[in-house]
């Protein structure tokens, strides 16, 4: 399973890339805003940083709604460097939207997914990347964690191509759930990301062979 971190955090960014298991980033304007970036020229110099920073797929969200302004938005995103993939809602114009980008080379990741029905429209339209927002699924009262398993095994028996990316990453729980489940990717703030270094006993047992070291100094 591939790591994306989920932020417009540079310093969050190069954090996670340091530790060696970084794959890829994912963005959105809320996290764009939250870290003050505004403005179309500003945002797109973010992206073009990003991609400097990471060697993996970058993806970077459209913020139009309907078919043209989606395929142009898009193209632009994608002529910013060979790593970004186009973030795509999953609204019709969007579907729309990912049919042509597939047809025309470029690439996309479906974003704002919360069923399996959607999860098929995307994979038939070509999407390189389905990303169902699980934390939000919980939060209305439904398993995130079997929606991925859901997509996964439709995709299996359909040989779907689309790589399942769990978004919307809550805790280190999720990423091991989600890597049960079967999903291609997992993309997380940082924090998550850290979570799974932490066991009691691993600081115990370090602990312990931190003094008994002191005994044969």
């Amino acid at each position: 399973m591939k790591f994306f971190i989920d932020t417009a955090n540079l310093a969050q960014i190069k954090e996670a890339n340091e530790l060696g298991i970084l794959d890829g980033v994912t963005t959105n304007p809320s996290l764009m805003a939250k870290e003050g970036i505004k403005g179309h020229d500003a945002v797109m110099a973010h992206y073009k940083a990003i991609c400097e920073m990471v060697d993996g797929d970058i993806s970077a969200e459209v913020i139009s709604t309907d078919f043209n302004g989606i395929v142009e938005e898009g193209k632009k995103l994608a002529a910013i460097h060979p790593n970004i993939v186009v973030k795509v809602p999953m609204i019709k114009d969007g579907v729309k939207a990912i049919k042509w980008f597939t047809d025309n080379g470029i690439r996309t990741n479906c974003t704002l997914v919360f069923s399996a029905g959607q999860a098929i429209l995307a994979a038939k339209a070509g999407a390189t990347y389905l990303s169902p927002f699980i934390g939000r699924i919980d939060d209305s009262n439904w398993d995130g964690v079997e929606l991925i398993a859901q997509i996964s095994q439709i995709y299996s028996i359909q040989g779907f191509k689309t790589q399942i990316l769990a978004a919307s990453i809550r805790n280190a729980l999720h990423i091991v759930k989600c890597a049960e489940a079967g999903a291609d990717v997992c993309t997380c703030p940082l924090d998550s990301i850290l979570g799974l270094l932490k066991h009691p006993l691993t600081d115990i047992g370090l602990a312990k062979f931190l003094e008994d070291a002191k005994k044969t100094a």
